[in-house]
Parts: C-alpha cells; sequence; structure tokens
C-alpha cells in the first residue's frame, strides 16, 4: 500500500495516558509523529473524584489539582505544534456502578464535562475541522465524536486488549464495540486486534508498531556486572503479563546461569521465591536512559509471557529494543509474536525455554543473524506507523464517498 501522510491537519488526541506518564507510550510517540506536519492538541486525564482522594499525593494529580485552581496554565504549548490540555473539570468515579443504563448516564455527562474543556481549548488554538484520535479509552471518550465540535473522522487506536481486565470488563465489552462501530477507522498495533475491531469495523486495520531508537545514538552508561551467561528481562514485574513461575524454573534448573530482572516488581513477585535464589538479581525500576545499557549487559534477553487475553495479541516493544541491539531472543509463542519468528526463538510450551535458551547462547557475539535483528527492528518506526495509517483513511474515506 503506497504511504500517505496526514498533513496540515488539526488534531485532538483524547485517551488513557497522560503526557506526564513515566513510561513509554505509544500514544506520545504518535503525537510527536503527528506534529511534524499537523497542529496537535493533547488532552490529558481529567481528575476524578476517587482518584483525587486515594492518590492525593501522586504528581499527576497534585498537577491536575494546580490547573483546578488556576494554580498552573490549562493549556501548555509543548512545541510549536503540541499543546498539552488539563481539563478544569472533574469527572465522577463510576465504574463501580453496575446498571448498565444508569452507568451510561453518568457517563454522557463525565463526557459533556470533558467535551467543553476541549472545545473551549479548541476554540482558543483556532483548531478547524478537526480529527479525534482516541487512544484506547472507550469510557470517557465514548460519546466525543458526537460532542466535539466540528470533528471530521474519529480514529479508534486500539493497542491493549483491555476488556480482558477485570476494571474494564465489566462495562468495556459492550463500550468499546460501541466506540469502534461509530469510528470512521480503528488502527491497532497487531494483526490480533485489528482482526478483533474488524468485527465491529470493516475499516480496521494493522498500522504496524513503531519505536523509538533515538538511543542507539547514545554512549551507554555503566550499570552492574554479573557473572556469565546472563539472562536478562527489561520491564514491569507483574504476573498479569509474566509466567512467574516459568521464571522460578528457569532459575532452578540452570543454577549456572544468572538471571537478571530490571523493572518495578508487583507484590506476587515481591513476594517470589526469585528473592531467595543466589543466581536471581533484582535491580528494581531503573531510569529509562539505563534501560539499553542493562540490555547490552545480556548474554541472552528474554520475554516469559504469561499466556492471556491480554498478552495473546499484545505488541511487546521491548523485542524491538532487544533485537535493535542485535541480542538473541527467546520469547513465549503468541499471535502478535509471529511477526518475529524468523528473528527470535519462540516458545510454545514453558518447558522450551531452557532448550531455546541454550540454543541462543551457543550463537556467539559474532553471529551473523545479528545485523537480521537489527535492521528488521529498526525498520519499526513511528513514520512508518503514521503513513499506514494515513494511506487506510484515505482509503477507508474513498470508500464511503
Amino acid at each position: 500500500m503506497e504511504n500517505q501522510m496526514i498533513r496540515n491537519r488539526d488534531i485532538i488526541i483524547v485517551g488513557l495516558q497522560p503526557w506526564d506518564i513515566r513510561i513509554g507510550s505509544n500514544c506520545k510517540n504518535m503525537a510527536y509523529e503527528l506534529s511534524l506536519h499537523n497542529r496537535v492538541l493533547y488532552v490529558n486525564r481529567a481528575l476524578d473524584r476517587i482518584s483525587a482522594i486515594r492518590s492525593s499525593t501522586d504528581e499527576k494529580v497534585l498537577a491536575r489539582k494546580a490547573s483546578l485552581r488556576g494554580d498552573t496554565n490549562d493549556l501548555t504549548p509543548v512545541s510549536a505544534a503540541i499543546w498539552t490540555l488539563d481539563p478544569r473539570t472533574v469527572l465522577e468515579s463510576i465504574n463501580w456502578i453496575p446498571m448498565p443504563g444508569v452507568f451510561d448516564r453518568i457517563n454522557f455527562i463525565n463526557n459533556k464535562r470533558l467535551a467543553r474543556e476541549i472545545n473551549q481549548a479548541a476554540k482558543r488554538l483556532g483548531f478547524n475541522d478537526a480529527m479525534l484520535f482516541i487512544d484506547n479509552d472507550f469510557f470517557r471518550a465514548q460519546y466525543l465524536p458526537e460532542l466535539l465540535d466540528g470533528v471530521q473522522e474519529t480514529i479508534y487506536y486500539i493497542r491493549d486488549n483491555l476488556t480482558s481486565q477485570p476494571y474494564f470488563k465489566k462495562h468495556g465489552v459492550r463500550l468499546e464495540p460501541q466506540l469502534m462501530q461509530k469510528a470512521t477507522m480503528v488502527a491497532a498495533n497487531s494483526a490480533y486486534l485489528a482482526a478483533y475491531g474488524a468485527r465491529y469495523n470493516k475499516a480496521s486495520f494493522d498500522i504496524g508498531q513503531g519505536c523509538d531508537f533515538s538511543w542507539l545514538k547514545n554512549e551507554l552508561p555503566a550499570v552492574q556486572q554479573f557473572k556469565s551467561p546472563v539472562i536478562g528481562y527489561v520491564g514491569a514485574l507483574i504476573t498479569s503479563r509474566l509466567d512467574l513461575s516459568l521464571l522460578e524454573m528457569i532459575a532452578t534448573a540452570r543454577p549456572d546461569w544468572t538471571l537478571v530482572l530490571v523493572g518495578p516488581e508487583d507484590e506476587a513477585f515481591r513476594n517470589s521465591s526469585l528473592h531467595q535464589l543466589k543466581n536471581v538479581y533484582f535491580t528494581g525500576n531503573r531510569p529509562a536512559t539505563e534501560l539499553p545499557a542493562w540490555i547490552s549487559s545480556f548474554d541472552v534477553c528474554i520475554n516469559p509471557q504469561v499466556l492471556n487475553g491480554m498478552t495473546i495479541g499484545n505488541y511487546p516493544r521491548k523485542i524491538d529494543e532487544y533485537l535493535a541491539l542485535g541480542k538473541p531472543v527467546v520469547a513465549t509463542d503468541t499471535m502478535a509474536m509471529r511477526m518475529f519468528a524468523p528473528y527470535v526463538y519462540l516458545c510454545s510450551q514453558p518447558a522450551e525455554y531452557i532448550a531455546q535458551i541454550d540454543k541462543a547462547l551457543q550463537e556467539g557475539d559474532d553471529s551473523p543473524r545479528q545485523e537480521a535483528r537489527k535492521a528488521f527492528a529498526l525498520s519499526h518506526t513511528w513514520e512508518q506507523c503514521i503513513q499506514l495509517m494515513g494511506a487506510y483513511l484515505e482509503q477507508t474515506q474513498n470508500v464511503e464517498a
């Protein structure tokens, strides 16, 4: 398909990830890429009542409260073409409500409050005939396609199968399809999620996943060195995504390997037997600038995902980061991982991990596969994603015309 850049548009971005999020964000990356040829209004998550109370010391909550009081500007320029908006409103916390009808009525009120703030900001910026880009938020953005002034197209972007998770499942299983149906098109970062979107909107497309590789130009900082061979993982250590028992099996079966886990832990990981094993090391959460150095220090990188509704179609960005440094990778075989099959060692069963890691270790530092891995990872750019999204949008509009 011929790539088409989205140009000279006013774009409103609403989603789950605020601009001041501390982790990597697809939505922010896409906002930056879109801002090269368009004007972008990036809407931060509005404060809700429960978060205002339960997370009163959180930096993001404090920032939203400061904006509500008028202590800071609600509309802030990030660059010449990006502005962030802290909506000066408080939304009702309603996910606990079991009755769909009651939930929907109050959710509509929440959407109206948010739409009022966005419309005012868009007017101040002189936005016209805007495009609405919704990042996986089927609650707070459910009615925005109708409530925002002058919106011409709506793109619903799905990067996670959130309705597989308990919090979102209660109302999301009916609300996400509704939002997909009213969108001009659905853009997904994996074939699995695009197929899911196509059940509700035939204009659903896999636009791939981008990755920011600017860090490859930086000098790697020094990090702690461990006894080789080092088998490593970088990312959040949470049991909703990772197979804890698999990691315990690897560490106990091969005490001659050093297992290094870089990232914040959930309660299950903090209480796991891994902490009692002499060949396992937890570094805790490390600055993003350090992560390439940790990856570089590994002999083999792993992604031991647990198979569930979230992970089966989830695109793991860390795989691209591993491959960009030429590292051999052993990972759980999921639908989203199939595209990596020529470049990684996939395991359909946990028992296969030991043999596949052994095979990866035999490659050596001068393996000819290194350059192929690097080239494949570096082909996954945000520019390519946005160009594909533009091409599919144009195709969809031509069909509708």
